[in-house]
């Protein structure tokens, strides 16, 4: 049998997920063993204990300055940011792309405006938004809407103009206008994209939150790797660096789930 044709059975791909896993963690945990024999004050790979108690100092116990717990609080920041980012650029996204995608008038001059803002670097304007916007939350979510929307409203706006002539004509011949189109046919079509495309650019938006976050703030789970570092606290950069991409994750999922559930007609909603 071809090695296109074969796939394996439910045991088999529990098997095949856990193994990179496990094969990464093996290395990390015998190389952190062997730099510890030869120097038990290395840094650079702490141990599973080492990292342990890095994790119960920073969740479960109060700052000694502050009175909060530190690795909480750093998360309820950056997730905070991060869900009012990803609102305004999926709301922003979706309008701009139902604009270029559907509308010609607006199409001409907006088409080309994202295709040329989608290639700009967002971090290379970060020092430009902190002069703008200030240090304070704003120029944050500024970073996260900039550097997403062009993209989700590119993706949207090809997705719009996907959608079959043969129905916008129906549409209109049943009487419907420019804004009931819209409602009725286009929006039900592109919302089930939208939510797939977030989560094509959960990891970017995750990068410039972290990014802003290193450079200019008091909290958050980038500013707290980047305070650390300077002491090489690998103990907690690790967890850190784990919990943020278990967030990810989650976050990835909850849209996938959310996308079968709202969306289960929607051929994407299956990816």
């Amino acid at each position: 049998m071809r090695l296109i044709n074969r796939h394996p059975d439910r045991a088999g791909r529990l098997i095949l997920v856990i193994l990179p896993f496990a094969l990464l963690l093996f290395a990390y945990f015998l190389g952190s063993a062997s730099r510890l024999a030869e120097n038990p004050n290395d840094k650079l790979l702490p141990s599973a204990v080492q990292m342990a108690d890095a994790v119960n100092r920073m969740a479960f116990k109060a700052d000694t300055r502050t009175g909060e717990y530190l690795l909480w609080q750093d998360t309820a920041s950056s997730l905070q940011r991060l869900a009012v980012g990803l609102g305004i650029s999926a709301l922003l996204g979706l309008c701009l792309g139902i604009a270029a995608g559907i509308l010609p008038m607006f199409g001409a001059p907006l088409s080309p405006l994202l295709t040329v803002l989608s290639m700009v670097p967002p971090l290379a304007i970060l020092p430009i938004l902190f002069i703008v916007f200030g240090l304070g939350e704003l120029s944050k979510v500024m970073l996260i809407v900039i550097g997403i929307t062009p993209i989700l409203a590119r993706d949207l706006e090809q997705r719009a103009r996907e959608i079959p002539v043969e129905l916008l004509i129906k549409a209109q011949t049943l009487g419907a206008s420019t804004w009931t189109l819209i409602l009725r046919v286009i929006l039900p079509q592109l919302l089930p994209r939208l939510l797939i495309a977030l989560r094509l650019v959960l990891g970017s938006a995750w990068l410039f939150l972290i990014a802003a976050e290193a450079i200019a703030s008091t909290d958050g789970l980038g500013y707290r790797i980047f305070l650390v570092r300077r002491y090489l606290a690998m103990d907690v950069i690790l967890p850190y660096v784990v919990w943020i991409t278990l967030l990810a994750w989650l976050m990835d999922w909850g849209l996938k789930a959310l996308t079968r559930r709202a969306f289960p007609w929607y051929e994407g909603a299956r990816a």
